[in-house]
């Protein structure tokens, strides 16, 4: 626009630190080298505009009620949140039944069976009886370390640990990084660059310092399985920084000390060695009856240490699931063809259990995989491709959650995430194009394709445009069994005094269905309750706290209605008339400015 010709060069650093800034400032790249990138961001903004703008207006058009925002993100997450509500609503709980036997202190346990009747048969036949074991598997198995942070699965660990939601977590995270204490946080990478050795060295010596004591010797950690370039995107995973653990932790807020301090444990733990156990399985045969028995034992704890020692440090939350999963069980030497006497056989009841609401770690993860099945993908895409590109964006997701509950669809219940009643209502008005949490995974990765290149712009913008005009020109009327439902049912408390009309209860105080002008929601400039205005209504007398005269004293009373009469107010400069209760004003006990026990309003207002 400006007519300049001269060459653009930009700077592109991942990281704040004083190295990599130079580093950066000595590597200067072409600004044409990021027009691609630049046109994903583009038509990701179009994107979101277009759909966001004509789906909202066009719903809340038909239905109306109340404003009922619809977006290319936010109304496939609200689907999926009414989706597994449906599903817990519609869960029928089953009764069902399993026989454990003992043999010798090791417990066995059969299959599912359905009926107590053929249960207690089962455990009748196994009583008192010889329990034989058929088969023992036994198999030693490595668990790798976890990955270091991106943002994603940053906001869901501290969300399990420490109740935080997704949007205090990038908060906190985003502070962290201000400060120079962690890298970049809204990243969907979870390994660092090439060349990035030397600074993971550092760090984790200044880890090991903060967690371990002094007198134990500081591991050999292995850097080589966090480095990868090519699964590093715009930034790299986040580490802390080299002054992290400078002696400045005492002016860190608790809230972002946790964070700190989960994001140095995580890159311990993912530079550890492997976690080693031991697995047995065995069949367990008892009068012609098949019991099952399996039980594991830890060979070596590796990265698991670090984990206890970091989770106890921060003070987290455990998760139980979990650590129930990961529990040691050990089972002594057995042995195929191994024979038990006498074992005891009991009955146990069990009931099956309906899913549970999502959680934002739930949720983000559900988001994170939207598009990891049934996918069609463009040509050339990869798997890889399809599965990094959900719903939305690690910078976006924590607004996507907190804009659902602002709107009013969706609500917190302690971790929970539930939809509000407008929520499942505006989801059954919306068409499958704009719930499917497929399709937009497929429009992530188109937009990523752009950046990369292998598409052109204007096919995905052309794409969406036709997406909405398909939209616009299908759904042009309401379902006549919807029409209305966002329309507020407000109650009645009574009859208008001025014009007989249906009073109900608003958002800013009772009013009269029919507009006439009375103001049946205040007397003396106070806003009544509804209690309040169905008793003035029908004659009773209200009381009214902490009034002020004219002199400015503070006084009780009770009012009684006394018919209507007019009265005029100004708004916006013009002047206006209206009616309202002409009252008898009643003091309680000696309480009486003026000094007479029973008067009219006019000496007070």
């Amino acid at each position: 626009m400006a007519g300049c010709s001269k060459p653009v060069k930009r700077l592109w650093v991942s990281s704040l630190e004083e190295s990599a800034i130079k580093e950066g400032f000595a590597n200067l790249k072409p600004g044409s080298s990021y027009d691609r990138l630049y046109h994903s961001a583009l038509c990701r903004q179009e994107a979101d505009w277009l759909v966001g703008i004509n789906a909202t207006r066009l719903f809340t058009v038909l239905y109306g009620g109340r404003l009922l925002r619809a977006g290319r993100v936010q109304t496939p997450v609200l689907a999926m949140l009414v989706e597994r509500e449906e599903e817990i609503k519609g869960f029928k709980k089953e009764q069902y039944f399993t026989v454990d036997i003992s043999c010798n202190g090791m417990y066995a346990v059969s299959g599912r069976i359905n009926s107590r009747e053929e249960a207690e048969k089962t455990a009748s036949a196994c009583q008192d009886g010889k329990a034989v074991i058929t088969s023992v598997t036994n198999e030693e198995k490595t668990v790798m370390p976890p990955g270091l942070y991106d943002l994603t699965s940053l906001q869901r660990d501290a969300n399990r640990y420490f109740g935080y939601t997704a949007k205090q977590t990038l908060v906190y995270a985003q502070s962290l990084y201000e400060k120079k204490l962690i890298t970049y946080p809204r990243t969907d990478s979870r390994y660092l660059s090439e060349g990035m050795e030397e600074t993971a060295g550092y760090v984790l010596h200044e880890a090991f310092k903060l967690f371990l004591d002094e007198e134990k010797e500081e591991p050999e950690p292995d850097t080589s399985r966090i480095i990868n370039s090519r699964e590093v995107t715009d930034h790299h995973a986040i580490i802390p920084t080299k002054f992290f653990n400078k002696g400045c932790m005492e002016k860190i807020p608790a809230t972002e000390k946790k964070i700190l301090y989960l994001i140095a444990g995580r890159l311990v733990c993912a530079t550890a060695e492997k976690y080693i156990y031991r697995s047995v399985k065995a069949t367990v045969s008892c009068n012609g009856h098949v019991f099952t028995v399996s039980g594991k034992t830890v060979v070596h704890n590796g990265w698991k240490d670090f984990q206890d020692i970091c989770r106890g440090f921060i003070n987290a939350r455990e998760d139980n699931s979990k650590s129930r999963m990961e529990k040691e069980d050990r089972i002594t030497d057995i042995s195929e063809g191994q024979v038990f006497i006498n074992v005891k056989a009991g009955v146990a009841g069990h009931y099956t259990k309906p899913p549970v609401h999502y959680t934002e770690d739930t949720l983000l993860c559900a988001m994170e995989n939207a598009g990891a099945s049934g996918m069609v993908a463009d040509a050339g895409c990869t798997m890889a491709d399809i599965c990094r590109h959900g719903l939305g964006t690690p910078a976006t997701r924590a607004d996507i959650i907190e804009k659902l509950v602002k709107d009013g669809f969706a609500r917190r219940d302690q971790k929970q995430l539930i939809p509000t009643e407008d929520g499942v209502k505006l989801v059954s008005v919306l068409p499958d194009t704009l719930k499917s949490p497929k399709l937009t995974a497929e429009w992530e990765n188109a937009l990523a394709l752009v950046a990369e290149g292998r598409m052109d712009r204007q096919e995905f913008i052309y794409r969406i445009e036709a997406m909405v005009s398909g939209l616009v020109q299908k759904y042009n009327k309401a379902d006549s069994n919807k029409k209305g439902i966002f329309i507020p049912v407000h109650e009645v408390l009574g009859k208008c005094p001025a014009c007989g009309g249906d009073v109900v209860s608003g958002k800013y105080g009772a009013y009269c269905i029919k507009k006439c002008g009375m103001d049946a929601g205040h007397v003396m400039g106070v806003l009544l309750t509804d209690t309040q205005v169905k008793d003035i209504i029908s004659g009773k007398k209200i009381f009214l706290k902490g009034l002020k005269s004219r002199q400015g004293k503070s006084y009780d009373v009770y009012i009684t209605a006394d018919g209507t009469e007019e009265y005029s107010y100004t708004k916006n400069g013009e002047e206006k008339n209206g009616l309202r209760f002409k009252v008898t004003m009643e003091f309680p006990g000696k309480n009486v400015p003026g000094g007479k026990k029973q008067q009219k309003d006019k000496d007070f207002i």
